[in-house]
């Protein structure tokens, strides 16, 4: 079988290796079901006690309150941009606020625009996006119609290390560390995250919806579009992606049986990090970090080069030690070494020591 390499990939990205080779055990045939995961109607008992398992989960580890919903949906975050506002944000008296920490902040307030009042209540674009407000820099309405906020911004590396309280509903697009740490629900109204980056496969979208929200959605929408008819159908209002709920359920079974919670998940990721950038810090002529400490983000480490050949030259080292996918965004350039969930603690370890056996030659 071929060598796999450390995929440092921003997503579709990296899935633990026991949840990989369950896929690939159960792939021909679901256990009791003699078919593949991928050919069950999404109707049968079996699919619905996957998805339902997956629900409960999620649940379970995020200690999701009764007066929320859990949706599975698809589209992305990308729909989510649009969907948000068209059900939360239209025929209300208060504007949509909006905090930009990155790219994906900025592309969201976008597609709000379409639909309603915005307001952007603060931007960190003078600084390239290199770091998250404090709680005091933020102006928050109490008659705003939502908060919007990104918790981790995978381009340029920063991430909000808390829960942030708000008066006015507060949703944040969780898609690149959903699961990263324990994160108190009860403070938000809607939490969303595709599931690609941290969480599981391509495909599916969660949604986790303060059920007196839903009373927001119109009539008039689309019939996709409308929180509430996914809602009440149990996200069966249309077909769901239904292989990647099975992943995502056996994504959340290994946070929880295998890593023990995301209590233990954070410590790991916590240390994971530590690895990174302590090897970032410790070479500052040579690797030249994006994100103000305060804010650098558990999930994605960002960083530059004094020039575009000693970038060439490592990220040509790191393929020859088989670290996969660290060349940075397209936008912004430089090196992101996307550290999510399951990339074992090897892979970070191998990533530290080539950054200081590189940095030693070329200092």
């Amino acid at each position: 079988m071929e060598k796999r390499l450390f995929n440092f990939s921003s997503g579709p990205a990296v899935l633990p290796v026991p949840v990989l080779e369950r896929i690939r055990d159960e792939m021909l045939c679901l256990p009791g079901c003699g078919a593949s995961v991928m050919e069950l109607s999404h109707r049968s008992k079996q699919f619905i006690a996957i998805q339902e398992a997956a629900k409960q989960r999620l649940i379970r580890l995020l200690n999701i309150p009764s007066d929320y919903d859990v949706l599975f949906l698809q589209g992305g975050a990308r729909l989510q941009f649009s969907m948000i506002p068209m059900n939360l944000l239209r025929g209300q008296s208060g504007a949509a606020q909006y905090v930009l920490t990155g790219s994906w902040g900025k592309y969201a307030v976008g597609e709000a625009k379409k639909e309603g009042k915005t307001e952007t209540i603060y931007d960190a674009s003078a600084s390239n996006y290199d770091h998250v407000p404090a709680d005091l820099e933020l102006k928050i309405s109490p008659d705003a119609s939502y908060v919007h906020i990104t918790s981790n911004e995978t381009i340029q590396g920063v991430q909000f290390q808390h829960d942030l309280t708000s008066a006015a509903p507060l949703v944040c697009d969780c898609s690149s560390d959903i699961l990263h740490r324990p994160i108190d629900v009860s403070k938000y109204g809607l939490i969303y995250a595709c599931a690609q980056k941290n969480a599981g496969p391509a495909g599916v979208t969660v949604v986790i919806i303060r059920k007196d929200l839903l009373a927001r959605s119109s009539e008039s929408l689309p019939g996709y579009l409308n929180f509430n008819n996914h809602a009440k159908e149990d996200s069966m209002w249309n077909t769901p992606p239904t292989f990647a709920v099975y992943v995502l359920g056996l994504v959340t079974e290994w946070v929880e049986k295998t890593i023990g919670g995301l209590d233990a998940m954070y410590k790991i990721n916590q240390e994971k990090a530590k690895i990174v950038y302590d090897a970032i810090d410790r070479h500052p002529s040579i690797y030249l970090a994006h994100a103000q400490k305060a804010s650098r983000s558990l999930m994605n480490a960002t960083f530059r080069f004094p020039n575009e050949d000693l970038e060439k030259a490592f990220l040509a080292q790191a393929q020859s030690h088989g670290l996969d996918s660290l060349k940075g965004h397209r936008s912004v350039g430089g090196i992101r070494a996307s550290i999510y969930n399951a990339m074992p603690m090897a892979g970070v370890q191998t990533l530290a020591q080539l950054m200081d056996d590189f940095a030693s030659k070329n200092a």
